[in-house]
């Protein structure tokens, strides 16, 4: 039998696929789903047993939380990356991660084959299939979505004359959840001017009274929450959880597909847009004006690139060792008031704050310099637009 290696979600296209594979075209399929912060273990319970009816050889589910968060989230908060100065990338930084452990588990079992049922309209299929071409190239990909142009009803008549008979009926909004946050997809989505109504936001208000929390960070990445030590990703959970109640994080984000057509998806990011936005703040007290201009800008790049399925470039190790570079200081308290749908950043507390009073106050009084050492430098400073003023004028 030719060993296969199928991603799958447990949804309909990927159940096409593994029936479809294993019935018709003779593949040994070994489905796999790779969790990045989205499963629980009774949804995996049911995915095993879905891909096995299916006609599955095998199932296996890869717990890839803690590798997401070293491979790609500390990176965007080390950045501050929102995609178009709003998304936190929730779901591209999650298929980037999915798609290198599928790769080494299909290296792993000597598999000839991998497959996906990404579609040919959207990021996805680049994303994976660059992936595998970079690491596997040995390893033919396989994608009867894509190759055959499938309507979503031709998927579902197929199972059910193959005795297959969930209820595929198409959910108004879909969702995807992930560590760094939950896409939501609609109708409203595939406009320009419509919103999402606030039900569609798998998170609901709960939570109405003001709730003043204290985030720690240590080289940039969150240690503590009021005082209370934990791992990276579990602080990120439990923040999650605590700023949901308020229904914060919400938006919908509109960018550049990959294959050049324009995007719309909703989505709910609460603890990343905070741990963002409080980081950032973080850094405007402890980074040179140097560092936080050269910085933004390789960090731009670095969520473009990451966007777009290049995270194999060796570039991005150069833009990462640059990121982790600039953390060593970054270092501190900051301190943020919960209110419903929205949040205040209030201020910092850090050792490494450059808004120090021994040199001078802004505005106010200078220790530093003295009159007469402000009056030579501002003479210096205006040289170049003199001299340019005389020669044109």
């Amino acid at each position: 039998m030719k060993k296969l290696v199928l991603a799958y979600s447990g949804g309909l296209d990927t159940s096409y696929c593994a029936k479809y594979l294993s019935k018709e075209e003779g593949y040994e399929v070994h489905a796999v789903s790779v969790n990045t912060g989205g499963f629980g273990k009774e949804e995996i319970e049911d995915i095993n047993n879905k891909a096995l009816k299916l006609g599955a050889t095998t199932y296996t589910s890869i717990d890839a939380v803690q590798s997401f968060y070293e491979k790609v989230v500390k990176f965007l908060i080390f950045g501050n990356v929102l995609k178009n100065n709003s998304y936190p990338l929730s779901v591209s930084a999650e298929r980037i991660v999915q798609a290198i452990e599928i790769a080494n588990y299909a290296k792993k079992i000597n598999a000839k084959y991998i497959a996906h049922g990404s579609t040919g309209a959207g990021n996805d299929q680049v994303r994976f299939d660059m992936i595998f071409q970079i690491l596997a190239p040995e390893i033919e990909i396989i994608t009867p979505i894509r190759d055959l142009k499938l309507a979503r009803q031709e998927e579902i008549d197929y199972l059910q004359a193959n005795g297959v008979d969930y209820s595929w009926e198409k959910a108004k909004y879909s969702i995807n959840k992930g560590l760094w946050g939950t896409s939501i997809g609609g109708e409203e989505t595939l406009t320009s001017n419509l919103p999402l109504p606030s039900s569609a936001y798998p998170s609901q208000l709960l939570a109405e009274k003001d709730k003043d929390i204290k985030l720690t960070f240590e080289k940039g990445e969150l240690v503590a929450i009021d005082g209370e030590k934990d791992t990276q990703v579990n602080n990120i959970e439990k923040l999650n959880i605590l700023a949901s109640q308020y229904a914060i994080g919400r938006d919908i984000h509109v960018g550049d597909t990959i294959i050049g057509i324009k995007g719309r998806v909703g989505f709910e990011a609460p603890a990343p847009l905070i741990i963002i936005k409080a980081h950032h703040l973080l850094e405007k007290h402890t980074l040179t004006k140097w560092q936080i201009m050269h910085k933004d800008q390789l960090a731009n790049w670095y969520g473009m690139m990451l966007h777009e399925g290049q995270y194999l470039d060796e570039v991005m190790r150069n833009f990462e060792a640059f990121l982790q570079n600039s953390q060593k200081n970054v270092s501190g308290d900051v301190f943020v008031t919960l209110q419903p749908y929205r949040f205040f950043l209030n201020g910092i507390e850090s050792k490494h704050d450059l808004m120090s009073n021994s040199f001078a106050q802004y505005g106010e009084t200078n220790k530093g310099w003295t009159a007469d050492d402000a009056k030579g430098f501002i003479k210096i400073t205006a040289n170049q637009g003199k001299i340019y003023k005389h020669v044109n004028s």
